[in-house]
């Protein structure tokens, strides 16, 4: 079913943990008819949450994606739908699912409003510009205040919200919206599972506060809109509902403002509100506008059209594994259409696939179409190579799109298997896990020769570990989690490296002369410059000695941990007309890096991450000083309804097992979350401490 490209919706539904996103998707795809029974997510029955440790744990762990049609204002309207995880540990699912949408949903509690994982869902939806409307659910709640919400959205994300709704009646006495645009009210019929609803007059006693937020919404839109502006300043008789809509979706494509409706989604009340917002509000493809690439033989940018007529480029933002149709990559189209059966380019590993099946997605249910446009959101089987990132394009007319950054693992574990015959069976089900999760990684230890998984935190492993067990049958035994720490140099030195071989017959010679320093502007990679003259090192060595210091960084001088950053200056050098070659050289640079930095003052960096405590004020005191015991720094403390909010910088380090220690300080009442915020010395009693630490044996727990 080919829809007009003005009339599709891509969007991700995004928001903190237990903000109400997978119910929220439920309502919308049992209100559109794809479902046609409501599965709720405390029951595990939820369509989008269709992993086990997903139904078994009540969150979402990857993001999922459905397509489904929804008419508003006599148009059929196609909304393609990633519904996103909350916890911090699955952000990666976030990234990827932002930088292909044309706009967002971002869903609040009215309780919790503006909570850590907001904040960081919504720094990346500004990262990739991305338009967004903001859904203010759970107002049956106790504690539910929407206008509280209204104030931390533009406290909090320094954001310019434009409600145009507001509640009748909060907590139990949640009933309905008052539509500022319409000047109506909405209540919805309980026994109907929400479907039938009716517009009516607002009642009396909220008609003064919906002429005041009305005439708010007004004032807000005149600031953009030199039409509502005059006719604002005339008394604002004469402005219309067509109006005042135009100029609501200018502000919201435009990023000068943000849609705030609300509702229950559990309660099923304002979901066909949202529907309706989001095909009025959020941008079509052609709105979005063309993407910009580089083409990898003329280096020179060229831009891609959301046309089906123009050159085909995609992007592959996820890879899966299924049981049944095997590795699916799910692609943006951007331009172009693709065809079951057509050949495209890989610019990366510069070979062509073949795309034997193209499906539409319903979580993990795969429904087969023909072709695919300009604009749409579909996943693809047959391939042999493709990678989260990739751009597949025409051979013809190549470009490669703006790959997605993803954080790096901060937490890792030792695990190996129990019988030697697993092995094989292990590294079979590494690489399958690497292929999925960019967020994921696996290195060999050096010292031990155990097998380290790294990811984003305790939960990440916990549910890695629990699929290698469960999907791939591997009895596994595994270490405690370990901090990711990281290396870095402090001061700059010169160093002259001189490797002489000889083996009788051609021997190996290289000389070189570098500084080593810290980074330019603390650029995280190798900066390496060039700055021989003359002839001292012929050109056609250089790479060589680059890949030296690069490969190198990967174990750095204290504990062998990747130095994140360096900057390596090559000065002078000489070579052998017969014993020089490249790999002279790059063994030159891995024996400068080596005794270089050991001379150099380097030092270890260990992540820091930001952690939120909300609790009753009984524990307040207990909870702090324990932060401070852990080498955290509380940053502010603010009164939330009844409990303190205490908001804390804190080493990963000292994290494992908090969760526990503040059940038990604060009898079970307090909650947390933490997410990642950035790298920083270790202090040098501690640094010594973790590096005795780290080249100490491993043990192993059943």
């Amino acid at each position: 079913m080919l829809i007009d490209l003005k009339y599709t919706r891509n969007i991700g539904i995004m928001a903190h943990i237990d903000a109400g996103k997978t119910t929220t998707t439920e309502r919308i795809l049992y209100y559109t008819g794809i479902i046609h029974k409501i599965g709720e997510v405390h029951d595990g029955a939820a369509t989008m949450d269709w992993m086990k440790q997903e139904q078994e744990r009540g969150i979402t762990i990857t993001s999922a994606a459905t397509t489904t049609y929804w008419k508003y204002n006599n148009a059929q309207y196609k909304i393609n739908i990633i519904d996103t995880p909350g916890h911090v540990d699955f952000t990666v699912e976030v990234e990827r699912s932002l930088r292909v949408l044309d706009g967002a949903v971002a869903v609040f509690c009215a309780v919790g409003g503006v909570q850590p994982q907001s904040e960081t869902v919504w720094r990346q939806a500004d990262k990739y510009n991305v338009p967004r409307i903001a859904f203010v659910n759970k107002m049956d709640r106790v504690g539910a205040d929407f206008f509280r919400v209204l104030t931390e959205i533009e406290s909090k994300l320094n954001a310019n919200p434009l409600p145009i709704q507001i509640p009748i009646g909060e907590e139990e006495h949640f009933k309905g919206v008052i539509d500022l645009i319409k000047n109506k009210a909405i209540f919805w019929e309980e026994d109907e599972f929400g479907i039938k609803f009716k517009y009516t007059e607002i009642p009396s006693d909220c008609i003064e506060l919906a002429a005041e937020w009305r005439e708010k919404l007004l004032e807000k839109l005149a600031e953009f809109d030199n039409n509502i502006l005059e006719k604002f300043l005339e008394g604002n008789i004469k402005i219309s509902e067509e109006e005042i809509i135009s100029a609501v979706r200018s502000v919201t494509i435009n990023k000068k403002a943000f849609p705030v409706i609300c509702g229950s989604s559990l309660k099923n009340k304002g979901v066909q509100t949202l529907l309706d917002a989001i095909s009025a509000f959020l941008p079509s493809p052609t709105e979005v506008g063309s993407v910009t690439g580089i083409n990898p033989y003329t280096e020179k940018e060229e831009i891609r059209e959301p046309d089906k007529t123009k050159p085909f480029a995609s992007l592959a933002f996820k890879i899966s594994t299924d049981p049944f149709v095997g590795r699916l990559a799910y692609l943006r189209i951007y331009s172009g259409e693709l065809k079951v059966g057509t050949q495209v380019y890989n610019p990366r590993t510069q070979k062509k696939e073949r795309i034997s099946n193209i499906y539409r997605m319903h979580a993990n249910k795969q429904i087969a179409i023909e072709e695919v446009e300009a604009g749409d959101i579909c996943a693809v089987v047959g391939f042999k190579d493709i990678k989260t990132g990739d751009t597949l394009c025409q051979s013809e007319k190549p470009i490669i799109l703006e790959r997605i950054i993803f954080p790096e693992p901060v937490i890792g574990v030792a695990i190996e298997p129990k019988t030697q015959a697993d092995l094989d069976k292990l590294d079979k089900a590494l690489n399958k896990l690497l292929e999925e999760d960019p967020t994921f990684n696996i290195r060999i230890d050096s010292e031990s020769g155990q097998t380290i998984m790294s990811g984003m935190g305790e939960l990440h492993l916990e549910i890695l570990i629990d699929r290698l067990k469960r999907e791939f049958n591997l009895e596994l035994s595994q270490g405690k989690p370990q901090v990711t720490y990281k290396e870095a140099l402090t001061s700059s030195i010169e160093h002259r490296e001189v490797f002489k071989k000889q083996t009788g017959g051609k021997g190996r010679f290289a000389e070189i002369f570098v500084r080593v320093s810290p980074s330019d502007n603390n650029i995280k990679d190798l900066q390496f410059i060039n700055k021989i003259t003359g002839n001292a090192i012929p050109k056609e060595y250089i790479p060589s000695i680059e890949k030296g210091f690069r490969e190198s960084m990967q174990n750095g001088p204290v504990a062998n941990f990747k130095m994140e950053s360096l900057k390596v200056e090559l000065l002078d050098g000489s070579f052998h007309n017969v014993d020089s070659d490249p790999l002279s050289f790059e063994i030159a640079a891995k024996l400068a890096f080596k005794n270089a930095t050991q001379k150099a003052n380097s030092v270890l960096l260990e992540p820091i991450m930001n952690l939120e405590v909300v609790t009753p004020e009984d524990y307040m005191g207990d909870i702090i000083s324990d932060i401070n015991k852990r080498r955290g720094q509380v940053i502010n403390s603010e009164s939330k309804l009844n409990a303190k909010v205490i908001s804390a910088k804190i080493p990963l380090a000292e994290t494992f097992g908090y969760v526990t220690v503040l059940r038990s300080l604060s009898s079970g009442r307090a909650t947390s979350t933490m997410e990642f915020s950035h790298y920083e010395n270790v202090p040098g009693n501690i640094s010594q401490l973790i590096i005795d630490t780290i080249t100490g044996k491993i043990y192993f727990t059943n």
